[in-house]
Formats: structure tokens, C-alpha cells, sequence
């Protein structure tokens, strides 16, 4: 598959990029490059070869989530410079 200068002119239309000249002319054969390397995938016999998401058995090591009791209210907005009986006192960031 070729790819054409307007067929990159439009993938930098889509991804609001601004290309010069240079950078046009070069990219139309880098991707094209890269087209070409994914067309060479394409003929590689994949039979009896499972889909897969990462090259390596990779899995989770994180720690499993565990209830545990929160830091009381009181506690929380003791630390804060103003609050309420319920949340701490911010100046308004937005307009308003």
C-alpha cells in the first residue's frame, strides 16, 4: 500500500497538525515506511499462534484492595488553614 502526500495532508488535517513542506515530504515516507513494514506483518503465518495483549506472561502484582477505617473528620480538617464542620475552605479557583 503507497501512501500519497494528500492522504498524510488529511491524517495532519484529522490530528490538527500544521505541517510544513519538509516535514509533509517527510513524513509521507516515513509513514510509508511504516505501512510497508506492517504490510510484511500481515504475511507472516499466525496459525495456531494465540492473540495476545504483551510478548511476556505478565500479571498483576499488585496487592488486593482491603477495607480498612479512614482518617475520622475531625482528624482530616484539623490540618487545614480553613473549614467548616464538614470540608475544607477554599478560594474560588473559577469566576464566581
Amino acid at each position: 500500500m503507497s501512501l500519497s502526500r494528500e492522504d498524510v495532508e488529511k491524517v495532519a488535517l484529522l490530528a490538527r497538525l500544521k505541517l510544513s513542506e519538509e516535514e509533509l515530504a517527510l513524513m509521507t515516507g516515513q509513514l510509508g515506511r511504516v505501512l510497508a513494514y506492517v504490510e510484511q506483518l500481515g504475511e507472516l503465518d499466525t496459525e495456531g499462534v494465540a492473540p495476545m495483549a504483551h510478548p511476556f506472561d505478565v500479571t498483576n502484582v499488585l496487592a488486593a484492595d482491603e477495607p480498612a477505617a479512614g482518617l475520622p473528620r475531625t482528624a482530616a480538617l484539623a490540618g487545614a488553614p480553613k473549614h467548616d464542620d464538614e470540608c475544607y475552605r477554599v478560594l474560588a479557583v473559577l469566576g464566581g
